[in-house]
Order: structure tokens, then sequence, then C-alpha cells
């Protein structure tokens, strides 16, 4: 059980990841993609926080949006000193904001679509007119899983929900035939969800989550590069790359983002 001091951690946590705006001191603002909930999101990065604070020597801040829509309009108005999202949103904040990438992680980036173990749907086919489920218009899973439905002659409109754990308890609940998402969040989900899941279809490798630095940072990259390798390195580092299954960080491949410009314009027409 929490105790009063962890409850209010939480919840000014919690204050922070949505408030946007709010800062009470200069801080560096370390923006997450909403791949998952708020609540996992802090969890998640609380040691990379920890990490850069003390390499920075000055609040870090851990923020989300509550959509890929929205955290992308955020990124491109310049409210993360570092954003960490998905190969897509990355270069448009490279294109269109001025955003440096950095790195990414080692670990293969995948979309997939999954569906119920029990459930009557085997083949793409078994969808036609069938809800479906992504995470939002601009997620790249969503993205991908619409050109896949489009290839396979799916035309329904998708639904869209804010994190993958809430996709597979509405896919197991029998509210949807199908859902969206990475491979990585797949994995995160617990044993016993996924026990009750089939992987429909997967997909090739794509850009995943990516890292790129606000140019206003310019003068801090050095530090935040040392920064995000030490961490590696460290014990914190290496218990949080086992446990998300991420295998650690590693360099851009050349054209690795601009592969993505067709994803990064979509996006960019949604944002209109």
């Amino acid at each position: 059980m929490f105790s009063f001091l962890q409850s209010r951690f939480w919840l000014v946590g919690l204050c922070f990841l949505f408030s946007g705006h709010l800062q009470a001191q200069e801080s560096f603002r370390l923006g997450i993609a909403p791949h998952t909930s708020a609540r996992v999101i802090l969890e998640m990065y609380q040691p990379l926080r920890a990490h850069l604070e003390k390499a920075l020597g000055m609040p870090v801040e851990v923020v989300t949006a509550p959509d890929f829509t929205e955290f992308a309009k955020r990124m491109l108005h310049q409210d993360y000193d570092l954003a960490v999202t998905t190969g897509h949103q990355a270069r448009l904040a490279e294109t269109d904001a001025n955003y440096i990438p950095l790195l990414t992680y080692s670990a293969e980036f995948k979309a997939l679509a999954f569906v119920a173990e029990k459930g009557s749907i085997k083949t793409a086919a078994d969808l036609k007119d069938k809800p479906v489920l992504g995470l939002s218009p601009t997620s790249l899973v969503t993205l991908w899983g619409q050109h896949w439905m489009k290839k396979n002659g799916l035309n329904q409109t998708l639904r869209y929900v804010s994190a993958s754990d809430s996709v597979a308890n509405i896919v197991l609940e029998g509210q949807a035939a199908a859902g969206f998402t990475s491979m990585a969040n797949y994995q995160s989900l617990p044993p016993e969800v996924q026990t009750q899941l089939r992987l429909l279809v997967v997909s090739e490798p794509l850009a995943g989550r990516v890292y790129v630095l606000n140019s206003s940072q310019l003068s801090r990259k050095a530090i935040i590069e040392a920064a995000l390798q030490s961490f590696a390195q460290s014990e914190e580092g290496k218990a949080y790359f086992a446990k998300y299954k991420l295998k650690g960080y590693r360099k851009l491949l050349p054209k690795e983002l601009s592969v993505m410009d067709p994803f990064a314009a979509e996006t960019r027409q949604s944002l209109k």
C-alpha cells in the first residue's frame, strides 16, 4: 500500500504529465509520446529522468499529452526540450521544427494487430465491417495499420483509444475485433493478458522510438548525449532496457528517418 508521501509523488507526477505548460521554475522538459498510460510513462521514465537531472544540474520534468496528435502539436510548438517519439513524428520534428535526432533503441520496432485467441478472427478478411482499434490517428502503429487494412480491402474507420492496455482489454471484452499496437507495448502487457491474445499480423521493422533534441538546447547537446550513454551503462539503465526489452541505445542508420516521410506527411496533414 502506498504511503501518504508516495501517493503525493504520484499525484504531483501525473499533474506534471498533463500540465503541458506549468513550470514552477526553470526545468528541462522530457516529452514522451503517449504510447501507453500516463502512469506507466511516469514510472517507465523515472530512472532516466533522475539520471538527466543529475547530469544537467536542473529539474527534469517527464511530460506527455492525451494522444499522439496533441503530442505532435506540442512538439512542433517547441514544448519539449528532448522528445522521445516514433520515427515518423521524429522526422516531422526534424523537418518542421528543427529538432536534432540523437539515437534510438537497439530493439527492433514493429507494429502488429492482435485478436482474441478464442475469437473467430483468423485472417484479415474476417475483419470486414468489424470494429478495429488504433492508438490515435497520428500514431505510427495506427498509420501502418490503416495501410495494411487498405491493402486487404478493409475500409472501415478505426476507433481510437489512449493506451495499448486499453486496446487489449476492449478486444478481450469483445467490443472490438482487433487492435493495433507496437511489439514493445504488446510485450509489456501482463502475461495473463498476452496468453488470451493472438497476433494476426506483424509489420516489417520500422523506425521506432527516437530521441530528438530541441535546437534551443544545442549548447547542452554534448552533455545530454553523454548522459544518455552513461545511463545506458548504469545499473538503472541496464534494468530499464531489460524490463522493457529495448536492448540499449544505438545510432540512427543513414536515411532511417527519411524513409518515414510518407507517414510524416500524413501526420502533417492531420495537424492542419
